[in-house]
């Protein structure tokens, strides 16, 4: 699914997440974002409050900072921690009427994964995030999308776009558990996550057992 390219427009990139910590395939979708869709501006945004986590996240500013890390090399991107200072419940749609206001004359393109497109008619006033927002779905080489997916958008097919990304078996959820266990040292750590998250996390003690 392809969303027309609008012209004319300043382009801007929203890729939130919890980034606990971000790693090697966060990385690998900021640069297809900024490549694919020639953005202006790529907002890496770590979540505040999410309220759709079970487990407790990372201290916010543990997380802001190896998110500076992990993206600090690539142009265009700008870390913004608004979630993270936002008081209550942290919600997307509040984050991308906030940056259409800031940018009025843009066109917003928002940069979620495949179990997130899975679960997006569940997301808090989701209709006006598809409103506000191109959605930008992630897709790996080993596809999981499916038509019907999309077949529940019909009359919205030019909101959506899909991203083109190498597979990359790695998960934020699967580091805490090798750190955890004391099976990865920061330098087993690097081939998961960009060297200076691997340094903060051994430097911190992150993820590891109490």
């Amino acid at each position: 699914m392809k969303a027309s390219v609008i012209t004319g427009k300043q382009r801007i990139g929203v890729f939130g997440g919890a980034f606990d910590p971000p790693h090697n395939a966060h990385v690998e979708l900021a640069k297809a974002a900024l490549e694919q869709l020639k953005l202006d501006a790529l907002y890496i945004i770590p979540t505040g409050q999410a309220w759709h986590k079970v487990r407790e996240l990372s201290a916010p500013e543990h997380r802001l900072a190896m998110t500076r890390l992990a993206f600090e090399a690539l142009p265009g991107v700008v870390v913004d921690d608004r979630e993270l200072q936002r008081a209550g419940p942290s919600f997307t749609v509040d984050t991308l009427q906030a940056l259409q206001t800031e940018n009025p004359q843009a066109q917003l393109y928002l940069f979620i994964g495949a179990d997130q497109f899975a679960a997006f008619r569940q997301w808090h006033r989701w209709q006006e995030v598809l409103e506000l927002a191109i959605i930008c779905i992630a897709d790996r080489a080993q596809s999981t999308l499916t038509q019907t997916q999309f077949d529940a958008y019909v009359g919205h097919e030019h909101r959506f776009f899909t991203l083109k990304l190498p597979l990359m078996p790695v998960s934020a959820t699967h580091i805490r558990q090798l750190t955890a266990s004391g099976a990865a040292a920061a330098e087993g750590l690097t081939s998961l996550v960009p060297e200076p998250v691997a340094r903060y996390i051994s430097l911190h003690s992150l993820y590891r057992s109490h």
